[in-house]
């Protein structure tokens, strides 16, 4: 372990945990500042917080503390990974559950005490559930969001299901006919017309974005049959800018048909109005609303608790609120998966009469296999819908992310072994099959991008993607990136790279946004030779490329392998996923399932089975109370 995450002032429990991995030095350090500003010196209180700090920084939202013991080794202070193998933390001395709840109870951190008012814990311990331990921060942004979303659902929107079901007809022709199994984009945006607040989950495919922008439509043609009432205000947004870019193309391009104004999108914290120095991190908040009348939010799983607290309380009460991802993806790398926990929690509100009578016959109970089941029409009551059949990609690779999301390792290996054309598993070493993919894509993408063809050489660059789970080491971003480039070099394509040198065919990463040129963080794109001969950068916007001068770009760096996570919202004719060793904490089924169905056509696994079933078998197991 090096020195710099070693805690010089932690004694006790707190170095013991520390020296073994399963505590940070931040979160040492955090946890007696806490203690020393409201007077607590029990070292079972302190350690309970120093995981209750590790646990925020893991990604969960509080800490479940009849789960404590089984948080392992962090990982993140060894050398390498194999290091934090010899430190087993069922060796460490864990205290009692029952000696942590009554040290907590009576705790000057939870209960405030002589030091002042300060109750920086929040201890719940309702009837029937695991108590649960939160900073003080996120139980307030937690209990912000179950309000609202109360609130909201204590009534529903005044509508003609007359008119609501003439325009579903109009835009989803050929269904909702008796007797026909329900299209769920159809319940979608009947629920969308019918609830204050609607979310729309599904994986990669199901037609998510071809739903929004049916949903305005109807929202719209509602609105429109409504003598003297003024166009609809909608606004359209996503966690990143290259989220919100893709959106907006997406709806752009079916707007013609389905007669939509212009609709731009913006990121979340761009519709908020993110101030520096303000009184309040954004203008728009819980005294100074949104002024829409419709707000959409795509990539919903990769929206963090705390942003999510601050958009929820600035949605006017009378606006429809539709929130769309796929609750199955990485979540954000924030502290809560707020989507997730929407789409598994209970349900608030009661049944919504107006969805009936808009639906008729296709929300009741039905014998036909593709019927809503007893849960999903419960899950229409607090405005969930998931989207399930896929229009992206179907076969061995939709068989293989549902066997990963189900947990269900042995029938992905199974397919994996006799994937044929779909599918396929390479040894860490071998190399071949993704080296020939990898300079057959550079080839092509040269080849169109020195010919000036921007679309054609987004097409080629986009027909092969090396995904890793690191950033650096063996399996990481760094190693592939480095071992592309070589390939791709030695097989004469392209120039030999220096600072600040272009070449036709190069394939870049944007990592950083530029709002007014329309620039964005995760934006990939190629350099080509214009009819000048001039080089420009061309990045991918809808069905015509978007051509800036390569140096408009904030920052950007040359990409033959990204991480997983950069990937989300993104899709390959090919993917090769490099999967790390089996004792890696980021290896989760999460990771696999969201890696794999970024490909179209095919999926090649470079690792090892034990590898898969490490993954598979670790799930991202984000605590909160929303679920409960």
């Amino acid at each position: 372990m090096t020195a710099i995450q070693l805690a010089q002032r932690a004694t006790g429990l707190l170095r013991v945990f520390n020296e073994a991995g399963v505590l940070s030095a931040a979160d040492v350090h955090v946890a007696l500042r806490l203690g020393k500003l409201g007077r607590e010196d029990h070292e079972t209180v302190l350690l309970a917080t120093a995981l209750a700090v590790r646990a925020v920084r893991s990604g969960s939202v509080c800490l479940e503390l009849s789960r404590m013991h089984e948080i392992g080794v962090d990982g993140e202070g060894f050398e390498t990974e194999s290091d934090a193998e010899l430190i087993d933390p069922a060796t460490l001395p864990w205290p009692e559950g029952a000696d942590v709840l009554a040290a907590l109870r009576i705790s000057p951190l939870v209960r405030g005490g002589e030091a002042g008012p300060l109750r920086p814990l929040r201890l719940v311990e309702d009837d029937g559930a695991e108590p649960l331990l939160y900073l003080d921060r996120y139980y307030r942004q937690e209990q912000t969001i179950r309000e609202v979303l109360a609130d909201r659902a204590t009534s529903h929107p005044l509508i003609d299901p007359e008119t609501i079901r003439r325009h579903l007809d109009r835009l989803f022709p050929g269904s909702g006919a008796p007797g026909d199994p329900p299209d769920r984009q159809r319940v979608a945006a009947a629920l969308a017309a019918t609830q204050w607040t609607t979310v729309v989950a599904g994986g990669p495919g199901t037609g998510k974005t071809h739903t929004i922008a049916r949903i305005l439509a109807l929202l719209v043609a509602h609105q429109r049959s409504m003598p003297g009432a003024p166009a609809l205000r909608i606004a359209l947004a996503a966690p990143t800018g290259k989220a919100a870019a893709r959106l907006q193309e997406s709806v752009r391009e079916q707007a013609g048909e389905l007669d939509l104004p212009e609709l731009t999108a913006a990121t979340l914290h761009r519709l908020l109005g993110w101030q520096r120095g303000g009184a309040t991190r954004f203008r728009h908040h819980e005294f100074n609303r949104l002024p829409y009348d419709v707000i959409v939010v795509d990539e919903t799983s990769m929206v963090s608790l705390t942003m999510t607290s601050c958009l929820l309380p600035a949605v006017r009460r009378d606006a429809r609120l539709v929130l769309v991802g796929d609750p199955d993806q990485l979540a954000s790398v924030d502290a809560g998966a707020v989507l997730a926990d929407l789409v598994a929690g209970p349900v608030a509100g009661a049944p919504n009469p107006q969805l009936d009578e808009v639906l008729g016959t296709e929300s009741a109970p039905s014998e036909q296999p593709e019927a809503l089941s007893a849960r999903e029409r419960d899950r229409l009551r607090g405005g969930i819908i998931r989207l399930t059949r896929g229009r992206r990609f179907g076969g061995l690779i939709a068989d293989l992310a549902v066997a990963v999301r189900a947990g269900d390792a042995d029938t992905a290996l199974d397919l994996l072994a006799d994937g044929g054309a779909e599918l396929s598993l390479c040894g860490p070493e071998e190399f071949t099959a993704v080296r020939a993919d990898v300079v057959a894509t550079a080839r092509a993408c040269t080849t169109a991008a020195e010919g000036g063809d921007a679309m054609a050489a987004l097409a080629a660059m986009e027909s092969h993607r090396l995904l890793c789970a690191h950033r650096q080491g063996r399996y990481g971003v760094e190693r592939w990136d480095t071992l592309a480039a070589g390939w791709v070099s030695a097989a004469g394509i392209g120039v030999e790279t220096y600072a600040g040198q272009w070449f036709a065919g190069q394939p870049l990463l944007v990592t950083a946004n530029d709002h007014e040129a329309r620039i964005y963080n995760g934006d990939t794109g190629v350099i080509v030779r214009g009819p000048d001969g001039g080089l420009r950068a061309a990045l991918q916007r809808g069905s015509e490329p978007y051509l800036v001068h390569p140096t408009q770009f904030p920052s950007v760096t040359t990409v033959y392998a990204m991480t997983i996570h950069r990937s989300q919202g993104s899709q390959y004719g090919t993917v090769s996923i490099v999967l790390p060793g089996p004792e890696s904490t980021l290896l989760t089924r999460e990771l696999l399932y969201t890696a794999i169905t970024r490909a179209r056509t095919h999926v090649r696994i470079i690792g090892t089975e034990d590898a898969i079933r490490a993954g598979i078998g670790r799930r991202v197991l984000r605590a909160s109370g929303l679920r409960g």
